[in-house]
């Protein structure tokens, strides 16, 4: 007997995965966040971030009902439904896609890992790929644990991050947010960073088997940005207090966090940060591992076992490693972050705003017309 999916299930659950998805690498660390929306300034980051929060909202919510509505849930069958035979350009997209932020993934590990213990980078990115490979190894039960609990642990941190910064350095932080700046380049930031992260509503679409109506794709959808926006606007206004020359450091959580002279504080977030950088590259991987298991599936093979799902994280966790050693975090986010932020734009939400949501009106015509 199949049991109820729970409330938490039907509409939690897929946010709080697509949090998962985009907080991490630059965003945890606040890289990205200083790359695309401190040059706006206050006014303009916090613009910028809301914007980038509505398209996450809308664009979650109709990929969510698509899939609900087609039963697709990997990202080939839901590219299949949307532009037949045009699928194959964006897993080509999503494959190069991954590998960039497995390698900003780990790169971002590697310099946490260095920056709290002394250790060499390469030992944080090893560390985390290993656990993304345990994690993904045994299915969506195991991610979806990983969602759940993470997330608790995760607001928990940002939380005591923003208290311990106002009560730190509060007024600086208030003194920045009342002075008047230029707010140009919000829009074009906010629209970069929103559309280049918002692949993460097709990575986490393992996650909404547990949709029972089309209201819960819709309300769960919704909820999505807000959910994986407000630690960005909370650690955004703490960033303000030592803008603009935070821009330039590969770890601004690091510096803000010894700044406030709180080694408890400064131990547990880069443990957050770390278990951010998990989330993120579990759902990525995850992914790719469900879009084989569907295939697999279609040809009568049974299930994908374990031993399947943890080589194939290997294979892309081993080429991100020297991918990431390579170029490093900065110059990750900077270059690689905006060329695919134009790619998805195309193959992945114009495509749904006009073709899927055709489907989508066509579908319900069909069910209300008259017999």
């Amino acid at each position: 007997m199949t049991s109820v999916p729970s409330r938490f299930q039907r509409f939690l659950l897929p946010g709080l995965a697509f949090k998962g998805f985009v907080i991490g690498g630059g965003y945890a660390t606040g890289r990205e966040l200083a790359e695309y929306f401190l040059p706006s300034g206050a006014q303009g980051g916090l613009l910028g971030l809301s914007l980038a929060m509505v398209v996450w909202s809308v664009v979650c919510a109709l990929t969510f009902v698509f899939a609900f509505a087609t039963g697709s849930y990997d990202y080939r069958s839901f590219f299949a439904r949307l532009v037949g035979p045009g699928w194959v350009v964006f897993e080509l997209a999503y494959v190069v896609f991954m590998v960039l932020i497995l390698a900003v993934f780990g790169a971002a590990a590697g310099a946490v890992v260095a920056a709290l213990t002394g250790w060499p980078p390469l030992a944080g990115t090893l560390a985390l790929m290993l656990a993304i490979g345990a994690v993904v190894a045994f299915g969506n039960r195991s991610v979806e644990r990983l969602f759940g609990w993470g997330s608790v642990f995760l607001y928990a941190m940002y939380a005591l991050f923003l208290v311990f910064a106002f009560t730190t350095f509060g007024d600086r932080i208030v003194q920045s947010l009342a002075i008047p700046q230029p707010v140009d380049g919000w829009a074009a930031g906010g629209l970069t960073y929103a559309c280049y992260n918002i692949v993460g509503a097709v990575a986490i679409l393992p996650m909404l088997r547990h949709f029972t109506r089309r209201r819960d794709a819709v309300a769960a959808g919704l909820l999505a940005g807000p959910l994986a926006i407000a630690p960005a606007i909370a650690f955004f206004a703490c960033m303000l207090a030592w803008a603009p020359g935070i821009a330039s450091e590969a770890l601004p959580s690091d510096y803000m966090l010894r700044r406030m002279q709180q080694p408890l504080l400064h131990v547990g977030f880069q443990a957050m940060i770390f278990l951010a950088l998990l989330e993120s590259g579990v759902g990525a991987v995850h992914a790719v591992n469900e879009r084989i298991a569907g295939a697999w599936r279609q040809r009568g093979r049974g299930e994908l076992s374990r031993g399947a799902r943890l080589a194939v994280a290997g294979v892309l966790l081993v080429g991100s490693i020297f991918v990431a050693e390579r170029f490093g975090l900065v110059a990750l986010i900077a270059h690689g972050y905006r060329a695919l932020a134009w790619l998805f734009l195309f193959v992945y939400v114009l495509p749904l705003l006009t073709f899927g949501s055709w489907q989508l009106w066509r579908r319900r015509a069909a069910r209300v017309a008259p017999a």
